[in-house]
């Protein structure tokens, strides 16, 4: 028996809930040994394109910054980041979960965002070692 009603859907991937769609320019930052290479291909094969780096030098629609706690300062982090993401573009910060190696503070998170002039939106868990934290510029006014 089923616990939704009409049977529900399917449960979303976690590529859908980042939000990616074939076409948009990703540009990735903060690449290790311990990413998610199976996340990092979903992700790719989504955009029907690789991922771009930090020496891209032109705007992109996101970034996905892979971060952990001893990568340094993690507001020097996000405002980097910001640097080629064009406006009503989306950062979402890759973090280890609580417990494993280099797992960042929620309330880090919380702290550096609106320092580097962003606000957090939503997380998501997107891989078994990795947690996703969506953060936007708030909008401008022209």
């Amino acid at each position: 028996m089923s616990s939704t009603a009409g049977g529900g859907t399917a449960p979303t991937s976690p590529v859908d809930r980042l939000g990616f769609k074939s076409g948009m320019v990703v540009q990735e930052l903060g690449w290790d040994q311990d990413t998610d290479d199976e996340l990092r291909e979903a992700i790719e094969d989504t955009l029907d394109g690789d991922m771009v780096d930090g020496d891209y030098g032109n705007v992109v629609d996101a970034v996905l910054l892979w971060w952990r706690a001893d990568d340094g300062d993690l507001v020097d982090g996000l405002v980097d980041a910001l640097t080629d993401l064009v406006g009503g573009g989306a950062i979402w910060l890759l973090t280890p979960k609580i417990g494993r190696p280099g797992s960042v503070d929620p309330a880090d998170i919380a702290e550096a965002a609106p320092i580097a002039g962003l606000s957090q939106t939503t997380s998501a868990t997107v891989s078994r070692d990795w947690t996703a934290t969506r953060l936007v510029a708030p909008k401008t006014v022209s």
